[in-house]
């Protein structure tokens, strides 16, 4: 009974689907009393890991289907040479789910030459993937579109599949969220309103509207990008399909003005089908561009998988140490970030006192609105003066980028913090975000 719900569960534009995976894992480690901290950082990694490694092999299995197990091996060689797919297939984003059942899906879609296909088991697999994370719809469109023009029996499709499964999913999901968030809510609705109808993710950053082709799609194809291409121009033309997915998705996310890498991964998987078949058709030079996207790729994947922006994670090993100390529950830890820059009770597992700026966006309409995060760094002293104006209530740990330490140097100073843990995290600061992070601890003496 404590811990931290962020202001999107308030808002309920997220659905509880997804975290219930994790959830359930959870809840068997503690009724078999193995729930230690280091087991609840691991397993939602480990059960990504796994479902990532199924997609994969699903992959591989559809291409060997439609063509041979030659084609279906330099598929299988991109996938996992690609380093975007290292970086992310391990993390708990909605985006990470999304793009395995995408794979899934696609393995059942009956695209031209497929004896697997089975429209019934596709659809439920993109409708689960719509209701974890509704953007899932977006590459979806055109493949729906493409099967419902070609099938014979399109009243069948719409009735006897179509509707039963969007019905089962989507009334799991409202049975689900109807029992965590205690009312009817349709989460669906919420994130679309706000996401779209409303754009209010420009609250966390915009770019121009041409990025994903400038910059989304190369950076997260990386070496892949000729092979890609090469591969676009001699598939067949059944394989059309998936170029119009990703065009079309491509397309479609270049209107929302709130853009980032991870919300283009599930058309990686159309993509790897393009670059494995110009892996294939290489012939002699088929070993040497093998060995060039496995080195070009493994550099990337290991220092954004090891080493690049570590710290946030690296500290929290700190922080959990405070849980063993017999003064724990005078501990109050105060992390002075750009908001949820570390995770949080997951990573904890005690009930420390843990406070972070926050940076809700305001659902009001107010013009002059700014986040808690905003208020602070534009005076950070003035800001903590006026927060901890009376010493009893200072935290006794401060967390901080070290691109703050300079500007905040005369509260520490006086309010007797000094430097206890200094870790490293990026190599490319920006902004807010500094090369290391600093743990500083309040002296006993003036706690007493």
């Amino acid at each position: 009974n404590y811990g931290y719900l962020t202001w999107e569960w308030t808002n309920s534009l997220r659905g509880y689907l997804y975290p219930l995976i994790f959830a359930s894992i959870y809840k068997v480690l503690q009724l078999l009393a193995k729930d230690d901290v280091q087991l609840l950082i691991w397993v939602p990694r480990l059960a990504q890991a796994v479902l990532a490694a199924f997609a994969d092999v699903r992959l591989y299995s559809l291409v060997q289907h439609l063509e041979n197990a030659e084609t279906a091996k330099c598929v299988f060689f991109c996938q996992l040479c690609s380093w975007f797919t290292w970086y992310s297939c391990t993390r708990t984003l909605t985006n990470t789910m999304e793009t395995i059942l995408t794979t899934f899906a696609l393995s059942y879609y009956p695209i031209k030459g497929s004896k697997m296909g089975n429209s019934c088991k596709y659809l439920a697999l993109v409708a689960l993937a719509i209701v974890i994370r509704p953007t899932a719809v977006i590459p979806w469109m055109p493949l729906v579109f493409s099967h419902f023009l070609q099938e014979r029996r399109k009243a069948n499709l719409i009735l006897q599949t179509c509707i039963p499964v969007g019905l089962v999913t989507v009334g799991t999901s409202l049975i689900i969220d109807r029992v965590f968030f205690g009312k009817w809510v349709l989460v669906q609705l919420n994130f679309l309103k706000f996401n779209v109808l409303q754009n209010l993710g420009t609250f966390y950053g915009s770019h121009p509207w041409h990025w994903y082709l400038t910059q989304g799609l190369p950076v997260v194809l990386g070496t892949h990008v000729p092979f890609f291409v090469h591969g676009c121009v001699l598939a067949p033309k059944r394989y059309h399909v998936f170029l119009g997915a990703v065009t079309w998705t491509l397309l479609l996310y270049s209107t929302l003005s709130h853009k980032e890498f991870r919300f283009i991964s599930p058309v990686l998987p159309f993509c790897m089908v393009f670059c494995g078949y110009s892996l294939k058709h290489l012939k002699a030079w088929k070993k040497s561009a093998a060995s060039f996207l496995l080195l070009s790729n493994l550099i990337p994947a290991l220092y954004t998988g090891l080493i690049h922006q570590r710290g946030t994670l690296d500290v929290m090993s700190h922080i959990q140490q405070l849980c063993h100390n017999p003064e724990h529950s005078q501990a109050f830890v105060f992390l002075l970030m750009p908001c949820h820059s570390t995770p949080l009770y997951s990573h904890v597992h005690c009930p420390l006192k843990l406070r972070f700026l926050e940076c809700p966006p305001d659902l009001t309409g107010n013009e002059s609105y700014a986040d808690e995060a905003d208020v602070f760094y534009s005076n950070p002293l003035g800001w903590l003066d006026k927060e901890f104006g009376n010493d009893t209530l200072l935290p006794s740990h401060l967390i901080i980028f070290s691109v703050l330490e300079q500007e905040i140097s005369s509260f520490l100073a006086l309010r007797g913090y000094e430097r206890t843990a200094t870790i490293f995290h990026t190599h490319a600061p920006q902004g807010r975000v500094g090369s290391h992070i600093y743990v500083y601890r309040r002296k006993t003496e003036m706690n007493h």
